[in-house]
């Protein structure tokens, strides 16, 4: 489920994976991993990719249809 949503947010955006591997700092094929399902994408790299779409990490997973990231609230 995550490879399907990052591609879709990267083509909704009209990105190239040679962008997205640039501001993660990965190769393409490392990325294109990422899409095909072929590698797991590891923590760090999920919130900059939730962060890049502003999105939620949730969100990329599939644990929410819901693209708008939540909003946490601070203990008081």
């Amino acid at each position: 489920m995550v490879y399907h949503r990052i591609r879709d947010l990267r083509e909704d955006g009209d990105f190239l994976q040679k962008e997205l591997a640039a501001y993660l700092s990965c190769s393409q094929v490392c990325y294109s991993h990422y899409e095909l399902g072929k590698r797991d994408i590891p923590t760090e790299t999920l919130i900059k990719l939730a962060q890049f779409y502003n999105t939620s990490t949730d969100y990329i997973l599939g644990l929410t249809d819901d693209p708008t990231p939540s909003v946490r609230k601070e203990k008081e």
